[in-house]
């Protein structure tokens, strides 16, 4: 894999179809933005999905703490719509209907998130502390749709240092962070039942300092014994990642091999819960972390699919601590083998 990125104003790409133009229903961009308050065992996830071809766009805010939220009611404050008009764009500023602004001060560079329903807002500015890394795809199945030339899909990822306040249901609270921030723009993004046939997939970004900068996405490794043993038959040969890299001061290097073991899991969700990482970076080096949930939330942004955001806090070899998101998703056929094997044993 060949790290590149993408210029500044990708991060306001939000093309529509032309008079002229039938573009595919599952036509995506995307706008994904997050943060947490370790302390308090809060995370947060910001979406907005666009969809174009109608034009209408989905997202909205989800604020969760702890690790008990098996509903999307559970979350501490959610404001997430399934249909909403197209946002408004003023300048560098995009609007949702339900009060989500995502305003770039500097594209590429500086975002600030502002929000307010109630007794719960935020107001965070981001920073970026990586490049503007150009990403293929995240969605298991994208990949199939990216031999059009006329339509020019594209995805970035880049970490950021949200600084801000948050207040949650009335309680204040200084928000200081590492996070990243992703978006996807002409991405065919289809929700048939039952998916693409892979095992789950999880996202575990991290950010230890400039000498240590971690990003995979990656399903657990066949000799692991994981869960999904029987229920998929995946290649020896076959990669456990699709995207990783590792960001050493002003040094990006490829992962050419990632070996994911989840430990233990939700016994009511199935949202991994302790996880270790081993990955090789394209020079030879090989990166160890070991990870535990202190957040965790079922997210309705995937209806079809099971999707879980999460706070982790990541263990390097050397002792250094961070917390990030991960997040992880499957389709039915995992959920319900799963579900089967939990009867039985009961």
């Amino acid at each position: 894999m060949s790290l590149g990125t993408h210029p500044a104003s990708s991060d306001l790409v939000l093309p529509l179809p032309g008079p002229d133009e039938t573009w595919d229903p599952h036509t995506v961009h995307t706008h994904y933005f997050g943060f947490s308050i370790p302390e308090a065992q809060i995370g947060a996830f910001i979406y907005i999905r666009y969809q174009p071809a109608f034009p209408l766009c989905q997202g909205g805010v989800a604020i969760f703490r702890g690790t008990e939220n098996y509903t999307p009611t559970d979350i501490d404050h959610l404001n997430y719509e399934i249909t909403m008009p197209w946002p408004t764009v003023e300048g560098n500023r995009i609007t949702t209907a339900n009060g989500l602004s995502i305003e770039f001060i500097e594209p590429g560079r500086t975002a600030r998130l502002t929000y307010s329903d109630g007794d719960t807002s935020f107001d965070i500015v981001q920073a970026a502390v990586t490049p503007l890394l150009a990403r293929g795809h995240i969605m298991p199945g994208e990949e199939d749709h990216h031999d059009d030339p006329g339509r020019s899909p594209g995805g970035t990822e880049q970490f950021m240092h949200a600084v801000g306040t948050l207040t949650l249901n009335g309680e204040q609270f200084d928000v200081d962070c590492y996070a990243p921030r992703d978006r996807s723009w002409r991405q065919v993004r289809k929700e048939n039942r039952g998916g693409v046939p892979v095992p789950p997939v999880g996202w575990s970004p991290m950010y230890f300092g400039e000498d240590l900068i971690f990003n995979q996405i990656s399903f657990e490794a066949a000799d692991t014994d994981p869960t999904w043993t029987g229920i998929f038959d995946m290649p020896a040969d076959k990669p456990t990642h699709h995207f990783a890299w590792l960001q050493q001061g002003d040094k990006t290097l490829d992962i050419v091999r990632v070996r994911r073991n989840v430990l233990e899991q939700q016994p009511i969700t199935f949202a991994t819960l302790r996880q270790e990482i081993e990955a090789e970076d394209s020079t030879g080096a090989i990166h160890r972390f070991r990870g535990e949930a202190i957040a965790t939330a079922v997210i309705p942004a995937w209806p079809n699919v099971a999707f879980h955001d999460s706070v982790f806090r990541w263990t390097d070899e050397f002792g250094r601590v961070t917390h990030a998101t991960y997040q992880e998703i499957w389709f039915d056929r995992y959920q319900r083998a799963l579900k089967a094997r939990t009867t039985t044993s009961s």
